[in-house]
């Protein structure tokens, strides 16, 4: 069992950890601190605000009566599983790719504990210039988009070999 975690990708499943716990951590400290729309500015760019994603990503399908909450769950647990058989099959070798994909499970857990538990997510990070607000966001959604990047970066430096 050890030389499984040893020689893949699943030897990252700690940055998973860490990551996850850091969500679900600030999450909470939002949702118990804060009421639900509250904000807080932190810098001219960027406050604390609380709000609830009912739908996925920019809010998408949020005004749809309910029925999104299961499929997205549905679809984050799908990806939750993908993901750990992805890192049980990278090589050791790959590391960027490791992380990435860690790091990306780390954000579909997350998320998927928020829909499972409460029927949406927790946003809180809120960027803005000049009046126009960047849709809120969360660390689970973080560790989603710095997971893709790594592994769009990971694409382009990966020797040949490692890509089959």
């Amino acid at each position: 069992m050890f030389v499984i975690f040893s020689n893949s990708g699943l030897r990252w499943l700690w940055l998973t950890l860490i990551f996850l716990t850091l969500d679900q951590v600030t999450k909470h400290w939002v949702a118990g601190s804060f009421r639900l729309y509250e904000s807080i500015s932190v810098l001219p760019i960027f406050s604390i605000t609380y709000v609830h994603n009912l739908g996925a990503a920019f809010s998408f399908l949020a005004d749809q009566g309910g029925w999104q909450r299961w499929f997205f769950t549905a679809i984050a647990a799908i990806a939750c599983i993908v993901f750990i058989i992805w890192l049980a099959k990278i090589p050791k070798s790959q590391t960027l790719l490791s992380i990435a994909v860690a790091l990306m499970l780390s954000g579909a857990m997350g998320n998927l504990i928020d829909r499972a538990l409460f029927g949406y997510v927790i946003d809180f990070l809120d960027f803005h210039w000049s009046g126009n607000h960047f849709p809120a966001f969360n660390v689970a959604d973080s560790m989603i988009f710095i997971g893709a990047a790594l592994m769009i970066l990971e694409s382009f430096t990966a020797e040949p070999n490692d890509k089959i």
